[in-house]
C-alpha cells in the first residue's frame, strides 16, 4: 500500500527557491582561478543575405576584447539533424552563418572579452559587408513557385512532405456524406518565453583533457552529442552539467548554436566562457514554436457521427532543422495525431515543414497538440452547428467510450484506458450544479459578450523507443535508465536521465522511490542533469519524465528493497516474503516486535557484510532501464469568457479542468503543471503573437511588444481529478505536462464564438485580438 505516491507534499526544492540558494547557470563561476571571459553575439540584421566579408580587426583593438570568432575561424561547424525517410530534406544549422544568414538574430561572429558590457560594445566594431537577397516570409510566400529557395535542396522550401493515412474511400464518403465542414485554421507563433533565458559556461579541464559545459537545458546527453559532432570530439571529450533550470517550454529540448559557438571558444582559448541571452534575443533569435495552417474537411452523418478527415498541415518551421528532433517534429505529430480522442473511419493527412526566413521552430509546449485539437473541436461545433443538433451530443457520439478500450484509431494508434467520456460528462453537470449558464446570461444583460467553450482532448505522454522510432530519427530518444544507491546511514541517491527544469521531480521521484524503499522522501535525494554521473538519458520533454524516468528509478529501488528484504529475512529468520519495509523499518508482517531500522540494515551491509552471507554483498545499489510504449492522459476543458464590446477586451471569467493523468503522484505538483499550462495555452488564444513585416524583420522585440499574461489577466482554474491508472507504466501513472497548454486554446476558442453567436461571427485561428474582434463586429454592423 503507497504511504507517499498520492500524497500531497509541499515540493522539496522550493525551500531553496525561496530563500534564494537555488543555482542557476548565470550564478555559477568556473572552477579554475582564472576568471570567465563572456561572449556576446554578432547576429544578422537582415532576414535573408550573402555574407561577403566579415571585417574583427576594430574590435580586436578595442579594451579588453580576448578574441573574435567567425564561421571561417572556427572551421565551418555545424549541426546536422537526421530524419530517415525519403520525404525529409536535411540541412545543416552552421554553429555561426558563413556565407549567408537566413533570419533577423542569426550569429555570425562571436566576441570574447573580460567584460560583459566590453563585448557588447566591441560587437558593434565588427564590420560585416551584407548583399541582401529577397525574404519569404509567410507559409504561401515559401511554397509559391518563385519563391527563393532557402536550402537549395528544398524545393519550394519544403523540408518535409509527408501524406499519411490516405485512403481510397475518402471520395465516395464525402459525396455521400449528409454534412460536409471545411475551414482554414490557423495558429500564431509564439515564444516560449522561459524566466531564465538560455545560458552557458564552458570550460576546459586540463586535469580530465575534458570540455565542461554548464547549461539551461532540457537534454544535457543531447547537449554533449550536438557539442562532440559539431567540435569533432568524442563524447566522453565533452561533460555537460544543467544546474537548476528556470523553465523550458520545449525550447531548451534542442541545441542551441549558442552554446556550441561558446563551447569552441573555450575550447580555443582554454579559458572559460561565458553567455546568457537577454530578452531580446530571446524573444528574436531563440527557437519559436507553433506558427501553423490547417485546411481540413469533414464528413457526417445525419445523426452527427464523423465518417472521414482530410487534413493539409502546413507547420512553419524557420530557416533550419533543429537538432536534434529535426523540423518533422511539428507535422509529423499533427499527421499522426489529429483524430485525437475522436472516432474517425477514415482519414488521409499531408504535413509539410516549410522553411522560412524566421528563426528556427523548436518542439514548443504541446507539440501540434494545442493545434489540432483546435481543430477537431471546432470541426464538432460546425458539424453541430450545421445538423442543428448540441455541440455536446456531436462530441459524445465520437468519442472513444467505455468499453472500447484499448482503441487502434484510424491513425493505428493504440490508446489505452482513459476516461473521455466521463470527463465530458462530468465537466458539463458541474458546469450546470455552478449555475455557469445562469451567469453568462446575467453578463449579457449587463451588455457584455459572454460565452461558454468546452475541449475534449488526449495527450500522449511517455514516448518510448517503440513509439518514437516510428519517427525514423537519427538519433531515436525513448527509454531512460536511473540509478537508486542507499548510504550507510539509510540515505538514498537516485540518479537519472531526465532533467527538472521546475516541475518538481526531486519530489514526485522521492516519493515514488520511498515507497518502495519503505523510508521518507526527504531521506531522498534526486541528481540529475549531469551527462558524467548519470545514466545516459533524454532528458525532460514530452511529459515523460515520471512515467519513464520514475519508472526506471522504481525498478531500481525495487531491486534494492529486495536486497533489504533478504538481508532483514537472514536477521529475523524469517521468510524474504515475509518482510515489509514501511515507516523507516523492515518489519515481519503481523509481528510488530520483528522488526529492524532499515538504517541499521543499511550500516550492516556496508560495514558487517561477512555477517550476512553472500546475498548481503556487493551494497545497496542498483540500475534499472524502463522503456515503455507510451500512454495517454485525457482532459476536458471548460472556459467562460466574457468581452467588453466597446474595448473588444476579452477576459478569462471562469475556467474549469477535468484531468486524468492516471495515478496522481502528487497533486500538489499536478495541479501547478495544469495551472501553469492552461495559462500558456490561454496565453497562445488571448495574447501571445510574435510578429514579423514583410521583410522578415521582427517587430514583437519587448515585452511592451510580445504580451504575456499576467495573474492579473488569468481567472481561478478549478481542477478535479479523474484517475484511470495506466497498464502500461510502473506507478499507473500517466504523463500531463503538456495537457493544460493543449486543452486551452480550443476551449478558450470556443468560449470567444459563443459569446459571438448573436451577432453571427466566429474565429478559426488564434490568438484573437481585440483588433481582430473589433474588425468583425464592424464588419457585422455594415451587414453581409
Amino acid at each position: 500500500m503507497s504511504q507517499w505516491v498520492g500524497a500531497a507534499m509541499p515540493r522539496k526544492e522550493d525551500r531553496r527557491m525561496l530563500l534564494g540558494r537555488g543555482r542557476f547557470t548565470a550564478d555559477l563561476n568556473p572552477t579554475t582561478q582564472t576568471g570567465p571571459l563572456h561572449a556576446a553575439f554578432v547576429r544578422s540584421p537582415h532576414a535573408h543575405a550573402r555574407i561577403t566579408a566579415i571585417e574583427t580587426e576594430a574590435a580586436l583593438q578595442a579594451d579588453g576584447v580576448v578574441a573574435v570568432v567567425t564561421a571561417a575561424s572556427l572551421g565551418h561547424p555545424y549541426l546536422l539533424a537526421m530524419l530517415e525517410r525519403e520525404e525529409f530534406r536535411p540541412t545543416r544549422m552552421p554553429i555561426l552563418a558563413g556565407d549567408t544568414a537566413r533570419f533577423v538574430g542569426e550569429p555570425v561572429a562571436v566576441v570574447i572579452a573580460d567584460d560583459p558590457y566590453r563585448a557588447e560594445d566591441a560587437i558593434e566594431l565588427v564590420e560585416v559587408d551584407w548583399d541582401p537577397l529577397p525574404a519569404v516570409t509567410s507559409i504561401e510566400q515559401a511554397q509559391a513557385a518563385a519563391a527563393p529557395r532557402l536550402h537549395e535542396q528544398a524545393d519550394r522550401n519544403r523540408l518535409v512532405d509527408l501524406l499519411m493515412f490516405d485512403d481510397d474511400r475518402l471520395a465516395a464518403i464525402f459525396a455521400e456524406a449528409a454534412v460536409t465542414v471545411s475551414a482554414t485554421f490557423a495558429s500564431a507563433r509564439v515564444a516560449a518565453l522561459p524566466l531564465e533565458g538560455r545560458a552557458c559556461l564552458a570550460e576546459w579541464d586540463d586535469r580530465d583533457d575534458q570540455l565542461v559545459m554548464h547549461t539551461s537545458t532540457q537534454v544535457p546527453h543531447q547537449v554533449r552529442s550536438g557539442v562532440a559532432q559539431a567540435l569533432g570530439l568524442p563524447e566522453a571529450g565533452v561533460r555537460v552539467i544543467a544546474p537548476d533550470v528556470g523553465g523550458g517550454f520545449g525550447l531548451k529540448c534542442v541545441v542551441g548554436r549558442e552554446e556550441v559557438a561558446v563551447a569552441a571558444a573555450a575550447l580555443r582559448l582554454r579559458r572559460p566562457v561565458r553567455w546568457a541571452e537577454d530578452r531580446r534575443e530571446n524573444l528574436t533569435a531563440a527557437f519559436h514554436g507553433h506558427e501553423q495552417r490547417y485546411r481540413v474537411r469533414a464528413a457526417f452523418d445525419g445523426e452527427g457521427r464523423i465518417l472521414a478527415l482530410d487534413a493539409v498541415i502546413d507547420c512553419d518551421t524557420g530557416a533550419y532543422s533543429v537538432f536534434p528532433f529535426t523540423c518533422a517534429v511539428e507535422p509529423l505529430m499533427a499527421a499522426t495525431e489529429l483524430p485525437g480522442v475522436y472516432k474517425v473511419p477514415a482519414y488521409r493527412a499531408r504535413g509539410r515543414a516549410i522553411a522560412t526566413n524566421k528563426a528556427p521552430a523548436a518542439p514548443y509546449r504541446g507539440v501540434s497538440r494545442p493545434q489540432i485539437v483546435l481543430v477537431m473541436e471546432r470541426l464538432m461545433e460546425k458539424a453541430a452547428a450545421a445538423l442543428d443538433l448540441g455541440p455536446l451530443a456531436v462530441r459524445r457520439r465520437n468519442l472513444i467510450g467505455p468499453g472500447e478500450f484499448p482503441y487502434t484509431g484510424v491513425n493505428q494508434i493504440t490508446y489505452d484506458e482513459g476516461s473521455y467520456r466521463e470527463a465530458l460528462d462530468l465537466a458539463e453537470d458541474l458546469v450546470h450544479a455552478r449555475a455557469w449558464p445562469a451567469e453568462r446570461d446575467r453578463l449579457r444583460e449587463r451588455g457584455l459578450f459572454a460565452g461558454i467553450g468546452y475541449a475534449c482532448f488526449s495527450e500522449r505522454t511517455a514516448y518510448g523507443t517503440p513509439t518514437m522510432s516510428q519517427r525514423r530519427m537519427g538519433m531515436t530518444p525513448g527509454y531512460d535508465t536511473a540509478l537508486v544507491r542507499m548510504d550507510p546511514t539509510g540515505e538514498v541517491i537516485v540518479t537519472t536521465g531526465t532533467c527538472g527544469h521546475g516541475q518538481g521531480h526531486e519530489t514526485t521521484f522521492a516519493q515514488i522511490v520511498a515507497d518502495r524503499l519503505g523510508v521518507h522522501p526527504g531521506n531522498v535525494r534526486l541528481r540529475q542533469g549531469d551527462t558524467d554521473l548519470c545514466s545516459f538519458g533524454w532528458g525532460t520533454w514530452g511529459s515523460r519524465s515520471v512515467v519513464i524516468g520514475g519508472g526506471a528509478a522504481g525498478r531500481a529501488a525495487d531491486i534494492v528493497a529486495d536486497r533489504l528484504k533478504r538481508v532483514a529475512a537472514h536477521l529475523l529468520e524469517a521468510s524474504p516474503a515475509d518482510v515489509e519495509l514501511a515507516e523507516g523499518t523492515a518489519r515481519i508482517r503481523g509481528d510488530k516486535d520483528a522488526a529492524i531500522p532499515i538504517a541499521e540494515l543499511a550500516r550492516l551491509v556496508h560495514f558487517q557484510s561477512h555477517r550476512l552471507a553472500e546475498f548481503g554483498r556487493g551494497g545497496l545499489e542498483a540500475r534499472a532501464t524502463f522503456d515503455p510504449p507510451g500512454t495517454f492522459s485525457n482532459a476536458c476543458h471548460v472556459a467562460m469568457v466574457a468581452i467588453d464590446p466597446g474595448t473588444c477586451a476579452i477576459r478569462l471569467h471562469r475556467y474549469l479542468v477535468i484531468e486524468d493523468c492516471g495515478v496522481v503522484i502528487n497533486p500538489i505538483v499536478v495541479d501547478g503543471q495544469v495551472r501553469g499550462g492552461v495559462t500558456q495555452g490561454a496565453a497562445a488564444a488571448l495574447y501571445e503573437r510574435v510578429c514579423f513585416d514583410p521583410d522578415g524583420q521582427p517587430v514583437t522585440t519587448t515585452l511592451m511588444d510580445y504580451l504575456a499574461p499576467t495573474a492579473a489577466e488569468i481567472c481561478d482554474i478549478d481542477i478535479v481529478h479523474l484517475q484511470t491508472p495506466s497498464r502500461f507504466s510502473e506507478t499507473g501513472a500517466k504523463g500531463m505536462g503538456e495537457g493544460g497548454t493543449i486543452g486551452a486554446p480550443a476551449a478558450v476558442l470556443g468560449a470567444i464564438n459563443d459569446a459571438l453567436v448573436s451577432v453571427g461571427v466566429s474565429f478559426d485561428h488564434i490568438p484573437v485580438l481585440p483588433q481582430d474582434l473589433s474588425a468583425v463586429l464592424k464588419q457585422a454592423e455594415a451587414g453581409p
